[in-house]
């Protein structure tokens, strides 16, 4: 009962403060919306900057929004960088998590950031920040290299209608390495026994 009121006024006052980094500080404005999706990843952060991110289509020209391709880049590196984590530093995970691992390159290039939960729940420390690095690099580059969305979904299926796909291409790929290298780095190597792998 008293949920809805508390995430309505958390989105009305984040919504807010993202209305005035257009502009000059749109790069900022870019690694802002990016990072809030990894930070809750479904929560009401992630929603916020999603609802200013569609919204901002309603004022966009015909190749989209900057902001709502800044948002879904963000949406996308989380389950990217850990993907490429499980398989670059498999020494990090465990058979079962690195099995899973490879599902999260579907879940990104789909933007499903909830791809990326299991792990989070099991290693928030290591993971989040990890995640909140990767997408705040993914939104900033976006905006940066001047992409533009007109959907509001559909992550690497749209690719064909993103304003300068080669750009937005690089921003995911930075991104997602970006987070791989800051989580693999967190994460020290497991011992045989709990990764499965010889030593």
């Amino acid at each position: 009962m008293i949920v809805n009121p508390v995430m309505g006024a958390i989105n009305t006052a984040l919504n807010g403060f993202l209305n005035g980094l257009t502009g000059s500080a749109s790069v900022a404005l870019g690694a802002l919306v990016g990072g809030m999706q990894a930070t809750d990843m479904g929560g009401p952060i992630n929603k916020a900057a999603y609802v200013f991110g569609t919204a901002s289509l309603a004022d966009a020209p015909a190749e989209g929004s900057s902001i709502m391709a800044s948002v879904m880049a963000g949406g996308m590196v989380p389950p990217l960088a850990i993907a490429l984590s499980t398989t670059f530093f498999k020494n990090r995970w465990t058979a079962d998590e690195r099995k899973a691992g490879a599902v999260n390159y579907v879940m990104g290039l789909s933007f499903i950031t909830e791809g990326a939960i299991p792990y989070a729940a099991a290693d928030p420390l290591r993971v989040i920040p990890s995640c909140i690095a990767a997408s705040a690099t993914a939104g900033a580059l976006s905006m940066l290299f001047g992409c533009a969305s007109p959907a509001p979904h559909g992550g690497i299926w749209v690719i064909a209608v993103i304003h300068n796909p080669v750009g937005y291409l690089a921003a995911l790929a930075i991104g997602a390495v970006v987070g791989m290298l800051v989580l693999s780095f967190l994460k020290k190597p497991l011992p045989p026994e709990e990764s499965g792998l010889e030593a």
